[in-house]
């Protein structure tokens, strides 16, 4: 390899490492605030409820075991402060067993490179859900 291209592998994994970096703690502090969440949540006496997820095309909901909040239609937070995005491919065996869901890495804006009105800072979903 010459000295251009190494030098120029070296930018861009200078660059990867920082964007993991960056994402990393975007991640911690959105975790943060789905545990300050649960908190309030509990505090104020709003109730967990069984989590539901449901087929990608809208027509099938499915059992995921899960107790928590729902932040909107989709995303919602469990009884321990994970975030999870609740849809999941159509399953026969998964409407008569349930599915599981594994939890998703949170971020500060949800949505974020969506259509216009679909981004939404995790902040007002949260604050949303405490309401009355």
């Amino acid at each position: 390899m010459d000295g251009w291209h190494s030098q120029r592998r070296r930018a861009i994994d200078t660059h990867a490492a920082e964007l993991a970096r960056r994402e990393a703690a975007e991640a911690e502090q959105a975790r943060q605030m789905l545990r300050e969440f649960v908190e309030a949540a509990r505090a104020r006496g709003i109730p967990p409820v069984a989590l539901v997820a449901r087929s990608y095309d809208g027509r099938h909901r499915y059992r995921t075991g899960l107790r928590g909040w729902y932040l909107r239609d989709g995303l919602a937070v469990d009884e321990q402060g994970e975030f999870y995005i609740l849809l999941v491919q159509r399953s026969l065996r998964g409407l008569v067993t349930g599915v599981q869901v594994p939890p998703a890495r949170p971020r500060l804006v949800i949505g974020e490179g969506a259509r216009d009105g679909e981004r939404m800072p995790l902040r007002a979903l949260l604050d949303r859900a405490l309401e009355p």
